[in-house]
């Protein structure tokens, strides 16, 4: 296998945000689609561009890198997993009433239901189209096997989303229905970014393969870690609310777990409390972040994460592993 960067005189990094600004940008300013897309993104003027961690992006960048790849082979395919994450971001603040993200208005709050579900799709066309431009460097064979898998990620991230979505409504939750939940829904782009990385690079189907199961298991470990947050979080170090996803009554991993246990006066109070509706109040939610936590089910989410981090750890992929390992250490309270 070829290692390292083919030469390039830009960083990936200002590759991919230039790429990806001008994407946004080439849809008509006057059009309604134009101003929710360059509103989202933090292109209009006076605000800053919204940059986040990209994290699925990076990933792919790190593959092809370790691969040999160019970063002009890769840019396409790295802007195209950026469009399509935040497909799913517009889309899930809807179906998550969520009004405010990282303290800007969402897209539905300002403008409506039904058009940011139109600028979401609109994202979602964005984001073929710019894999597409890998077209020019690629052969149609890999250039169609890179779409499909693509399509076949967004197609898992919908099932994933239905999922989490019926969960809201049903009482007990298998922990099994929840891992084919985040395997979808989370897993799925991170396995894909990978996969593309590595497609980028024209590996053999085999080490192909090799580094989508490695970002699959990366996405996993990462919700189960991400849940954990959700409930036990340092808002310092993290930026998140403690007990947010507690307040809401989602089906998160250690509460999937408690409600696995058997009958006790600890599970019955969790069980009683998830079968409301609307917004827990705030003593509700200590109480309820007090008990998961003497049933055991903070250590329970830390050792699920972390067999599932093991496939990382284990993998003799140098750059790819550091890359992901380096991307927990915050996501893993204690």
């Amino acid at each position: 296998m070829r290692r390292g960067w083919r030469r390039s005189p830009v960083k990936p990094s200002e590759r991919l945000e230039a790429t990806l600004e001008r994407a946004i940008g080439e849809q008509p300013a006057d059009t309604l689609v134009g101003e929710m897309l360059a509103y989202h993104f933090g292109y209009t003027q006076g605000d800053a561009p919204r940059r986040g961690k990209r994290l699925r992006p990076r990933l792919l960048f790190t593959v092809a890198e370790e691969a040999g790849a160019s970063v002009d082979d890769a840019v396409d395919g790295a802007v195209a997993v950026e469009l399509l994450h935040n497909y799913s971001l517009i889309h899930d603040d809807i179906e998550d009433a969520d009004r405010y993200r990282h303290g800007r208005e969402t897209l539905w709050a300002k403008y409506g239901i039904a058009q940011a579900i139109n600028a979401g799709d609109a994202l979602c066309a964005l984001s073929f189209l710019a894999l597409l431009k890998g077209a020019r460097r690629f052969p149609a064979e890999r250039m169609t096997l890179m779409v499909q898998r693509l399509h076949l990620a967004h197609l898992a991230m919908c099932h994933g989303q239905s999922l989490d979505i019926a969960f809201e409504s049903m009482g007990d939750v298998p922990s099994a229905r929840y891992l084919e939940m985040i395997s979808g829904k989370t897993a799925a782009l991170f396995a894909v970014s990978a996969e593309l990385g590595a497609l980028c690079a024209g590996l053999r189907e085999e080490e192909v393969r090799r580094y989508r199961e490695l970002g699959a298991a990366f996405g996993v470990a990462f919700q189960m870690y991400d849940d954990l947050l959700g409930i036990w979080a340092d808002a310092r170090a993290t930026g998140k609310t403690p007990g947010a996803d507690i307040a809401r009554r989602k089906k998160t991993f250690p509460v999937v777990w408690a409600l696995e246990q058997p009958q006790s006066p600890q599970r019955g109070l969790i069980a009683q409390a998830y079968e409301g509706e609307g917004e827990l109040s705030a003593a509700a939610v200590s109480e309820i972040s007090a008990v998961l936590d003497a049933m055991g089910a903070r250590q329970a989410a830390r050792l699920a994460a972390a067999k599932h981090l093991a496939v990382v750890e284990r993998a003799p992929s140098g750059r790819v592993r550091d890359f992901l390992l380096s991307l927990l250490p915050v996501a893993a309270p204690t």
